[in-house]
């Protein structure tokens, strides 16, 4: 005969709010990247001579790609189209919908040091590839004493 104050079970809800919570709290937008759940997911390293950034976007349309820099900020943005098919059709019913379809955007702090003329992008078999070069000043070199 006991009966419950809530409509679902507490301890759930609680935890669902923790990683909401948690998940708003993960977002910096600076070279070490955003919190995960972002689209496209990013790998981003670098070498003495320049940034590497991978961005995982299988199934986007390379054309709708747009790729910016300006004053430090490298911008990705793009959409993925949707493939389900649509919910009028007699062929089929959609029963989860788990992967990501619409525009996205994501924002990147460059170190100070990144040479905004020297930047190349190349998308393959659903990665976008961006290369900066470091500014040569910037760039360890051995000087000889005489």
């Amino acid at each position: 005969m006991y009966r419950s104050l809530f409509p679902r079970d507490m301890f759930a809800e609680m935890d669902r709010l923790q990683r909401e919570m948690q998940q708003a709290f993960d977002l910096s937008p600076t070279i070490r990247g955003f919190g995960r759940n972002g689209f496209p997911a990013l790998n981003i390293g670098g070498t003495p001579q320049t940034v590497e950034i991978y961005a995982f976007a299988p199934g986007v349309d390379p054309s709708s790609l747009e790729v910016n820099l300006e004053r430090g900020l490298l911008t990705i943005a793009g959409q993925r189209a949707n493939n389900l098919p649509e919910s009028g059709t007699n062929k089929a019913a959609v029963h989860i919908n788990e992967r990501f379809e619409g525009s996205f955007r994501r924002v990147l702090t460059l170190p100070d040091d990144a040479d905004p003329d020297a930047v190349t992008a190349r998308y393959r078999d659903g990665v976008l590839h961006i290369s900066v070069q470091r500014q040569a000043s910037s760039q360890p070199r051995r000087i000889t004493v005489q």
